[in-house]
């Protein structure tokens, strides 16, 4: 893994170069939160956040988009996407790790079409972060990126140390030699300062000790009727991980009745109707049983990555809007608390 050095002084030059690979999207603040969108300038960015509200699965799985055109009586022809080169700037540990696991998941064979022309045609550019009040991704192993990504800046006093993470990285780098330099010593000496320093600023745990199998073997714990009776089933939690994967297909056909699309939403295991099967058999019917489905999902392990399928990124709790905290509801079940 090679490493460059940026000084925080010529940050407007780096970002200048990175819009000649492709539209740059970042972190931005919108009232007292956060959201990647598209940016202009460096002035735009907040590189500094604790979490936006909707994860960058947002750029590769569309909360809602037409898959196929219908021609009744004829089939079905695939909507065509053209690839648009995207930079994403400034992704956390978390997220990038988010990302592999759904590139274990749409990349497999068969692949998805749709998420794979847009997963190539994005660079992913990580920033170094440091972790709140919601944040377990220590626990869960997510804190760190070792791969996923083509750039890593990992911030320090005055300047970034960037690592370089992909044969595409290395060519964004050798176009901005009059930006970078080498680091020093003394460099990669902060760089340990700091990550051990970062290390031991989490404040949340996760005991994840045979954690699949604890939430598996405790189907009947009362703690699940305790929490899932605050859970006001809005499927929040759904919408915001990074690593929920579920939709919804629908068809719809024009008033002509010639011609019409198909359609993908996500979906929300919290939702009724999203184990409601033909015939009105609905496999989890009550909150609870979905309630329990969901933490057994996000305690498994994905067996491509083998890793959990949780990151650890706090949004879950962060924007529940009953305060139910993901970490609390598993050390229960644990009985630790």
């Amino acid at each position: 893994m090679r490493y460059v050095k940026l000084l925080k002084e010529n940050f407007k030059d780096f970002f200048e170069n990175l819009k000649k690979f492709g539209e740059v999207h970042a972190p931005v603040k919108r009232g007292n939160s956060f959201s990647f969108a598209k940016v202009d300038s460096p002035s735009e960015v907040a590189l500094k956040y604790n979490r936006t509200i909707l994860p960058p699965k947002k750029y590769f799985i569309k909360p809602f988009e037409e898959v196929l055109k219908i021609k009744v009586g004829k089939g079905y022809e695939p909507l065509v996407e053209e690839p648009k080169s995207l930079i994403l700037l400034g992704l956390h540990a978390c997220d990038i790790n988010a990302l592999k696991i759904l590139d274990s998941i749409y990349l497999d064979e068969p692949p998805d079409d749709y998420y794979q022309i847009r997963r190539t045609a994005t660079v992913i550019i990580g920033i170094s972060c440091e972790p709140d009040d919601y944040c377990f991704c220590k626990s869960m192993g997510a804190d760190y990126a070792w791969t996923g990504f083509d750039l890593f800046l990992h911030e320090l006093d005055n300047s970034y140390l960037i690592r370089i993470g992909s044969s595409r990285g290395e060519v964004m780098i050798e176009s901005m030699k009059n930006v970078i330099s080498e680091p020093t010593k003394e460099d990669f000496i902060k760089l340990r300062d700091i990550e051990l320093k970062r290390s031991r600023m989490f404040k949340k745990a996760l005991n994840t000790s045979l954690l699949p199998d604890i939430v598996d073997s405790l189907y009947e714990s009362d703690v699940w009727v305790k929490f899932s009776d605050k859970c006001v089933s809005c499927g929040s939690c759904n919408l915001v991980c990074p690593t929920c994967r579920c939709y919804d297909v629908t068809e719809k056909v024009e008033l002509n009745l010639k011609e019409g699309v198909r359609v993908r939403r996500w979906d929300s295991c919290f939702i009724r109707s999203h184990a409601l099967v033909a015939g009105g058999l609905n496999f989890r019917p009550t909150r609870l049983d979905r309630f329990r489905h969901r933490y057994n999902c996000k305690s498994s392990i994905e067996p491509r990555t083998n890793s959990p399928f949780c990151v650890g990124c706090g949004r879950c709790s962060a924007f529940c809007p009953a305060g139910i905290d993901h970490v609390d509801v598993l050390n229960a079940i644990w009985g630790l608390t």
